[in-house]
């Protein structure tokens, strides 16, 4: 009869390979199309953000990318194939806040958000003061704790005995900061993520500072600034072009995460910025800090983020390999690994 592989004829090798590829034709196209449909979740959100009149508060029901109508399965293209590991039933805080940094919102967490409720965690996206849904005029936020109020709503808020996990990316580090100023009980730790983590008495301008100039120097000559109480006032914030934003911020992240950033990012308040921060050893010094680097970053560099950890050392510090300064885009999964690994420290 002899092996049966040899005894095929060429149609039956044709047609063995042809069903095979359609099956992964079948599934690649699955994964394409869930990926596809999340990527408009977020986009048509984003374009209809000025009809909101709710602030994304990152509850179930207006999250975007959320998995509450639909669970996860096999094919899921954020599950890789492999089931949620049994080690994380073990991770005891399960809450995590993400804070976006400077013209972002809640929105850029959307992959993060999918992957941590996948893994059962809980995870709150906070829009704040002025940027994302959250409807205050940028112009008029010129403080952190401003700037600052939604995330410090939400921890006053908190029952005495539970605490959460803070993420806070670029600028908004200084908001996980003065947080952990005012609420160190309230926060088992503080992952900064390519942010600024700033000792006492510095502004998180200063972090930006190599990139932009020095703030009195920005502040005179920045073609980027807007003058929102009219050209013979102090400027009120400012926002970047397209082009300089993407080579900044997105020189690894996927086109349609940059199209979507295009159209979500609001003007940055100045105020909130170039305020130097008060913090205390007794209550930000006694909090867990954690610090993910991010290596092909442009506009905080590997270099500015390396002086970070040396000036204000944390507690251990993560590297991440080829992201751009939006690790939430360009390496959601290493991004996710991460928090997973944090929050696994005891």
């Amino acid at each position: 009869m002899g092996n049966r592989f040899t005894c095929m004829t060429k149609k039956d090798t044709r047609d063995n390979h042809g069903s095979r590829s359609k099956r992964m034709g079948r599934s690649q196209r699955k994964l394409l199309a869930e990926e596809e449909l999340l990527h408009r979740q977020a986009l048509s959100m984003a374009l209809q953000q000025h009809q909101l009149s709710q602030r994304f508060d990152g509850s179930m029901s207006r999250r975007i990318g959320s998995t509450s109508s639909r669970r996860r399965n096999l094919s899921d293209p954020f599950s890789n194939g492999k089931q949620v590991p049994d080690f994380l039933e073990n991770i005891k805080l399960k809450k995590f806040v993400l804070v976006h940094g400077e013209g972002f919102g809640a929105w850029c967490w959307y992959k993060t958000i999918a992957l941590l409720e996948e893994a059962g965690l809980v995870p709150i996206a906070i829009d704040l003061t002025g940027s994302g849904i959250e409807l205050a005029d940028t112009n008029s936020v010129t403080t952190l704790a401003e700037y600052s109020k939604p995330l410090i709503s939400y921890l006053e808020n908190l029952p005495e005995d539970e605490q959460v996990i803070l993420v806070g990316h670029s600028s908004g580090g200084a908001c996980v900061s003065y947080a952990l100023e005012h609420f160190p009980k309230k926060i088992s730790k503080a992952i900064f993520l390519c942010a600024t983590m700033v000792s006492d008495g510095q502004r998180p301008f200063d972090v930006f500072a190599e990139e932009l100039g020095s703030a009195e120097r920005f502040m005179q000559e920045s073609q980027f600034l807007i003058y929102g109480n009219g050209k013979d006032k102090p400027p009120t914030a400012f926002m970047f072009e397209k082009q300089q934003m993407k080579g900044l911020y997105f020189n690894q992240s996927p086109t349609k995460d940059v199209a979507l950033a295009m159209v979500s990012m609001r003007p940055i308040p100045l105020g909130p910025i170039m305020e130097k921060l008060s913090l205390t050893p007794e209550k930000y010094g006694t909090g867990r800090r954690f610090f993910i680097q991010t290596l092909d970053d442009r506009a905080l560099s590997p270099d500015v983020q390396e002086k970070l950890v040396r000036e204000n050392p944390p507690e251990r510090v993560f590297k991440i390999k080829g992201s751009d300064h939006c690790p939430f885009f360009s390496k959601p999964q290493s991004l996710h690994k991460m928090l997973l690994e944090i929050a696994q420290i005891p």
